[in-house]
């Protein structure tokens, strides 16, 4: 009846030959699934009722340990309205959401206690997750029911993200809103903790009890499954979540197939997929509409991610879908153990604020290099179509004003705080609509570089960014700009540029506006330099012979 969750296990290679750098797009990685035994426990046999009025924590939590200490079973949630608080899974169990069913969570904060967790790479107090597991093996969540987290009931929320009635609806329905009237907490406690510096950290000495007056602001992430290995999320629909929607961390094998996850546009920190410090990741068939990153890779972050050392890594994202998101596929910002050997392909971005979204900043540290991207089709991205940065919230001072003598740059020595971007490959492009089509901007003390950027057709305002990069190349790039009177590509302080086959609009006031005395070695080849007005213009040091 219930053919879906029945897989065969992948065939794999007994040793594992492929060194890390060996992999390519005809090797890549591969994944183990789980597999489970045909019986199947239907949770109204442990006494749970549907209606979405009996709480049935108690009964489903029975039916999980009776399939795990059987060495593992179908936990089937049948058809109907479930209430529930938090779930904890157990190896060896597939818990199986039928079509037609709702898993509903609890908006009771006292259902979920205040536990030892992780919040963006920092150890930290957090409120149990609806559904968690640490250190399991051989699980999943399947079948085409919703998962639904009640995150409405303790998220935050800005009154200019509402319409009118939205923002008196949700005053009417209790809390508190700030003394300028323009944001609403759930609770006193949820403020309290929204204004309290490094709320929820867990420093030396400090327990979960701590933080018994601001628990309402440890919100939880839906689903967080930490050090596990094989597992399977299939076809299953996970939303409104309170904080991430669905956070694997330090995990081995895990397959994403064929889910949905849906927040509002406008709920804060509600991130698609969280991908921390794991191995060997299939994402793939899935939709992602999101109120933050859609598809996000991580690693810790600053000193506790760099001491951790586990960056994520042969990973696989195929075949999916981000709508509204911040970013369609994203690296960092906390990636402090850096994120190596993935493969990005055959995804579309509709809506988002950034389509391929790689950012970090000075302290976190971490490599992250070995990226592949190709075949991504992008409408209607917000701003960049492809962004990199390493000034991640932080903003550099103007080259006017340090070329002026108006700021001096403060350049911090290189160390083990320092991030690195490099060995990025990205191909085939398409991007209808968006503020710019690329953005490159590494940091004085460490370029990007080594980026690949080819084939692509950026339909956009503004054109390309290059700023603090080296050995960058632009291949059969068409830009496609709707602002003639900027320049078609900006380059700052850059060395070691090649530029071959650019395309852009005929009539541009300018086609390369280099700046710095650091540019140097930008080679240009098989571009028609005589459709610009100006071929090129150099400022701020910059000299006629850095281009070539």
């Amino acid at each position: 009846m219930h053919m879906r969750f029945l897989w065969t296990t992948l065939i794999v290679l007994a040793v594992h030959t492929l060194s890390a750098q060996n992999y390519d797009w005809n090797h890549l990685p591969v994944i183990q699934r789980p597999i489970f035994k045909n019986d199947t426990v239907d949770i109204k046999n442990y006494g749970a009722v549907a209606g979405g009025i009996t709480l049935n924590t108690k009964a489903i939590d029975a039916a999980i340990r009776d399939c795990n200490s059987h060495g593992g079973r179908v936990v089937l949630i049948p058809a109907g309205l479930w209430l529930t608080g938090p779930i904890v899974l157990r190896s060896n169990v597939n818990l199986h959401i039928d079509r037609a069913a709702i898993l509903q969570f609890t908006d009771d904060k006292d259902q979920y206690p205040i536990v030892a967790g992780n919040w963006e790479g920092h150890p930290a107090a957090r409120c149990q997750s609806p559904i968690s597991g640490t250190d399991l093996e051989n699980i999943a969540i399947t079948g085409g029911g919703i998962i639904d987290g009640n995150g409405d009931s303790w998220r935050w929320i800005a009154k200019d993200r509402l319409t009118e009635s939205e923002w008196k609806h949700k005053v009417a329905s209790g809390g508190v809103v700030t003394e300028d009237g323009k944001t609403w907490f759930p609770s006193a406690k949820s403020l309290k903790g929204f204004r309290t510096k490094d709320a929820g950290w867990l420093k030396p000495g400090m327990t979960p009890a701590d933080f018994e007056d601001i628990r309402d602001f440890l919100r939880p992430n839906l689903l967080v499954l930490a050090n596990c290995k094989k597992v399977l999320l299939d076809g299953t629909t996970f939303q409104n979540s309170p904080a991430w929607c669905l956070h694997t961390l330090l995990c081995e094998d895990l397959t994403v197939n064929d889910v949905h996850v849906r927040n509002p546009w406008n709920a804060a920190n509600g991130d698609g997929i969280d991908v921390e410090s794991c191995r060997r990741v299939l994402i793939a068939n899935s939709t992602f509409d999101a109120g933050d990153d859609g598809i996000c890779v991580k690693s810790g972050r600053d000193e506790e991610g760099r001491k951790r050392g586990r960056p994520t890594e042969e990973m696989i994202v195929r075949n999916n879908i981000v709508y509204r998101a911040h970013g369609g596929f994203v690296i960092g910002s906390e990636m402090s153990g850096g994120a190596r050997n993935i493969f990005v392909s055959d995804c579309s971005f509709i809506g988002t604020d950034i389509g391929l979204r790689f950012k970090t900043v000075r302290g976190r540290g971490g490599i992250v290099e070995k990226i592949y991207v190709k075949n991504i089709s992008m409408r209607n991205i917000v701003h960049q179509a492809v962004f990199l940065d390493m000034y991640y919230f932080a903003k550099p001072p103007s080259i006017a004003d340090i070329y002026s003598g108006a700021v001096k740059e403060d350049i911090p020595p290189v160390s083990e705080a320092t991030p690195i971007f490099r060995n990025i490959h990205i191909s085939n492009i398409i991007c209808d609509g968006a503020e710019e089509g690329i953005f490159v901007r590494g940091l004085p003390e460490t370029n990007i570089r080594d980026i690949q950027l080819s084939d692509m057709v950026l339909k956009t305002d503004k054109g390309a960014e290059i700023i603090e990069a080296q050995n960058i190349g632009l291949k059969n790039i068409r830009l496609i700009t709707a602002d003639t009177s900027r320049p078609v590509v900006y380059v700052e302080n850059s060395s070691d540029l090649h530029f071959d086959d650019i395309q852009y609009n005929a009539g541009a006031d300018l086609l390369f506006s280099i700046n710095g005395n650091k540019c140097a070695n930008i080679h240009v080849a098989s571009t028609d330099r005589s459709k610009a007005v100006h071929d090129a213009a150099f400022n701020y040091g910059a000299t006629n012979d850095a281009l070539k």
